[in-house]
């Protein structure tokens, strides 16, 4: 359990992108980062600080971050890495925090847990007070396990896995968590669609898409839809035909597909080809469908729905995604998003601890208060944060809000 203080935080942000964050998928079907979503990673940090001196005592505060910036999710770490860059970059701007510009230390860990353990151990030599990371849920668990023993204030802006943030009361989370958003959309489906029956395909070799998948389906009977199928393929699958047709036979409603962008706009093309006219739904690992379509098939994303941590019709999500295309020639994402206010939210509870103590730190994060680009957040007495969904819809090769459901 936490320990909550009376704290009122006053937010001070610069207007400022969206899927889950989950652990093993890539984000295209060749594992392959997109042309248009790759960019520059940002530089690492290869000289260490003198680890005998303590961060509060040097001319900068030291935060850490971990993010894959290469191999197969790198798409997903860059873009969080980079919104992490933009918002600090922003707060040292307007003069940093505790009157001390902010040193970010940013390490590649390859999407890979033992990677991930060498690198905040790195960054622990290096001085770091806190850290923003990882970005996918496995490395995420193996960091949080070593961080917990360090009483390292840790904060992952898009580790979505239910277990992150019980590991210890040092914690925390910015997106909401896989069975969340599996509820939330199952509600939708019933609630919204007036879905009767519903199915469910998903990557069986993904936590992230499993997550959801058994959280969505026992959603979906708790309020009474019947689930015709609940299907299961291969991380590597690029052909879902067979599937398809077998969930179709079955004549559901919605279909249901947590899974990234990447594997969605493959499944979303070949059901439409299939003939399926129904609903497709998803979760937040849906943003970002409509770069990887074809443009002559962006059609096939009508009618489809996903949960996600912002809506880009808001102002300030559109100023957020406006800035963040204009200074790494990337279109944004939730990842984005997420990674910005992270920034936002660590630098806030830095300031309000008055210090670099980490207990001081971890109890200041407990009681945040804060409006970013993803919504209003507070965290639970678990590290979770409790903010509002924003389902998006897709009409006509555009992705708009539908409604917006508030935890």
């Amino acid at each position: 359990m936490k320990k909550i203080l009376a704290l009122v935080l006053a937010t001070l942000m610069i207007a400022t992108v969206f899927t889950a964050c989950g652990d093993t998928a890539a984000p295209d079907a060749a594992g392959d980062a997109p042309a248009s979503e790759t960019g520059d990673a940002p530089a690492e940090d290869e000289a260490p600080a003198d680890s005998e001196q303590p961060a509060a005592e040097g001319d900068t505060i030291k935060i850490g971050v971990l993010a894959p910036l290469t191999g197969e999710v790198s798409v997903y770490g860059i873009a969080t890495s980079n919104g992490i860059k933009m918002g600090v970059d922003e707060i040292n701007e307007k003069g940093g925090i505790l009157g001390k510009q902010i040193e970010l230390i940013t390490m590649d860990e390859k999407g890979d847990p033992t990677e991930a353990v060498n690198a905040y151990n790195s960054l622990v030599d290096q001085g770091i007070v806190a850290l923003i990371g990882d970005v996918t849920s496995k490395p995420c668990l193996a960091v949080a396990e070593v961080a917990l023993e360090d009483n390292m204030p840790m904060l992952t802006a898009t580790g979505t896995a239910e277990d992150i943030t019980k590991v210890g009361p040092n914690v925390f989370r910015t997106c909401f968590m896989d069975p969340f958003q599996g509820k939330i959309m199952a509600t939708f489906a019933a609630d919204n669609l007036k879905a009767k029956k519903v199915a469910v395909m998903f990557d069986n070799g993904s936590d992230y898409s499993k997550g959801l998948a058994d959280s969505f389906k026992a959603q979906a009977e708790e309020k009474g839809m019947e689930v015709t199928a609940f299907e299961g393929y291969a991380t590597a699958d690029i052909d879902f035909t067979t599937l398809l047709n077998k969930i179709i036979a079955t004549s559901p409603d919605a279909i249901f597909v947590p899974d990234y962008y990447g594997d969605v706009s493959l499944v979303l093309d070949q059901a439409r080809t299939a003939g399926y006219t129904g609903a497709m739904l998803g979760g937040d690992g849906w943003d970002g469908v409509l770069t990887t379509l074809p443009e002559d098939k962006l059609s096939a994303a009508n009618n489809g729905y996903f949960s996600n941590h912002y809506s880009a019709a808001d102002t300030v999500a559109a100023d957020f995604l406006s800035k963040y295309q204009e200074l790494f020639g990337l279109e944004g994402n939730a990842f984005a998003a997420l990674g910005y206010d992270s920034a936002y939210i660590m630098a806030q509870a830095i300031e309000a601890a008055g210090s670099t103590d980490s207990q001081a730190i971890i109890d200041a994060l407990a009681a945040v208060e804060f409006d970013g680009v993803t919504g209003h957040i507070t965290f639970d007495e678990n590290g979770d944060p409790i903010k509002s969904v924003a389902v998006t819809k897709f009409v006509d090769g555009k992705a708009e809000l539908d409604s917006k459901i508030t935890a």
